[in-house]
């Protein structure tokens, strides 16, 4: 990045992260001098820091300095490096970990001539994108069975403070069947960083996982970077190699949390609850890469979104909701099937699977709904029916057989339980499914008494 560029001791305010510059305003006809999402270098003698372009009001240029603006003084030069942020994009990173700033963080070899490409590009044409219409099995049956995962899909985990939504997000990565994982982390700890570290390493899953991670105690400005790092290097992935790539990233409140407080260093007039007016746009701008490119692979959007109080109202998971195709619901330690929802799940139930997938689907999750009915009838104390006490033993069976993150199987053993728990409960006229099925899956042995 050195080279012979104009330099400006002109620094007129340090606000948090932020600076603002006067440069020259260009003759009439003349190419700008500066440019949004550019970066620049700001040195004062003991070393240089690197800063992105993020407003330009006439004259006035606000940067957004990477490492803090501690111990910067106002006489610091700026030097203009008239290119966007970039990110390395090839073969190599995969199994490497990088910061939010683009580095490499591990002990691994040099990177310097590898591809680089620019950040936060344009959505794809939707005339070079195809229908959903595959499944990425997880082999959660929560997920698997109840609420597809399909490619090109973005969808959040909508959790709260404490609930295991990292270890759920860890074992998706590793179970699923995608040709790549990157990971985004966002603000996390150290311990947080390290789970996903080890358990990416523990599963052998380091060769085909890229890692991008903002600590708590790194930079905000870098924290807003990570999910364009992570969507850039998976578009070159998914566009260039044709690979099915899954991104996960954690937590996009802690994301738009970020964009909050920058928006309050630069007087940005705060909306709903001292968010950005902004922060729709932000959010869609990112889960917008979600695609299933036409003449390539396939890019699919995980994502983790912690609701401050359980308020499903709060401004990021209800902006969230509006973009998203669904959401799966974390509540205490179990993934809710009333919460839950994929709206592309009918892409792929039935279709790419078993003929039986969507009855049994809807079936489980009514008789499920039943036996909450029929346990609240038994605390207070009403008399139970025979058919409240097989919904009772339905619904402990769903729970203990399903519901636990822990537990783990193809979707064809999982269709195969749920026929198993629906026969050991009930009788097959009690079902109300059609009778090809159930002659063809109900298990010939019934087990109600």
């Amino acid at each position: 990045m050195k080279g012979c560029y104009t330099s400006y001791h002109s620094i007129t305010h340090i606000v948090g992260d932020l600076v603002r510059v006067r440069v020259a305003m260009p003759e009439p006809g003349a190419a700008p001098a500066v440019r949004l999402a550019d970066l620049a270098l700001i040195d004062q003698g003991n070393g240089s820091r690197l800063a992105q372009v993020t407003e330009i009001n006439g004259p006035q240029v606000t940067l957004q300095v990477f490492d803090g603006t501690k111990g910067l003084a106002t006489d610091a030069s700026v030097r203009f490096l008239n290119q966007p942020m970039m990110v390395t994009a090839s073969d190599n990173v995969l199994g490497r970990i990088f910061n939010g700033k683009g580095e490499a963080m591990d002990s691994g070899p040099d990177l310097s001539f590898d591809k680089k490409i620019p950040l936060a590009g344009p959505t794809v044409n939707p005339m070079h994108r195809v229908l959903a219409s595959k499944m990425i099995r997880t082999n959660v049956p929560m997920i698997d069975v109840f609420n597809c995962l399909v490619e090109s899909q973005k969808i959040p985990i909508f959790s709260v403070s404490g609930e295991p939504h990292n270890a759920l997000l860890a074992r998706i990565g590793i179970q699923a069947d995608a040709d790549l994982v990157v990971f985004g982390g966002l603000g996390l700890g150290f311990d947080d960083y390290h789970f996903f570290r080890q358990s990416f390493l523990s599963a052998g899953l380091a060769a085909r996982t890229v890692m991008f991670v903002n600590q708590a105690s790194d930079s905000i400005v870098e924290r807003l970077l990570v999910p364009d790092l992570a969507l850039a290097v998976a578009e070159f992935f998914a566009v260039e190699e044709g690979k099915r790539v899954l991104v996960l990233l954690t937590d996009m409140t802690a994301f738009a949390d970020a964009l909050k407080e920058v928006g309050v260093a630069n007087e940005r007039v705060p909306s709903n609850r001292g968010y950005t007016g902004d922060l729709y746009s932000q959010l869609a701008r990112r889960y917008e890469k979600a695609c299933d490119y036409a003449q390539g692979g396939s890019l699919t959007i995980l994502s983790v979104t912690t609701m401050p109080g359980h308020d499903v109202t709060h401004p990021v998971p209800d902006n969230t909701g509006y973009i998203t195709e669904g959401q799966f619901y974390l509540h205490d330690g179990k993934l809710d099937p009333f919460g839950s929802l994929s709206r592309l799940k009918q892409q792929v139930a039935g279709k790419q699977t078993r003929r039986d997938h969507s009855p049994i689907m809807n079936t489980m999750i009514r008789f499920y709904s039943e036996s909450k009915a029929a346990e609240q009838k038994s605390a207070m104390a009403f008399d139970l029916t025979e058919y409240d006490q097989q919904l009772l033993k339905f619904g402990q069976l769903f729970e203990r057989r399903f519901m636990g993150l822990d537990i783990s199987m193809p979707l064809e053993d999982a269709l195969d339980l749920c026929w198993q728990t629906l026969a050991e409960c009930f009788k097959p006229e009690q079902l109300l499914m059609k009778q090809a099925l159930v002659d063809q899956y109900f298990p010939k042995q019934q087990l109600a008494s």
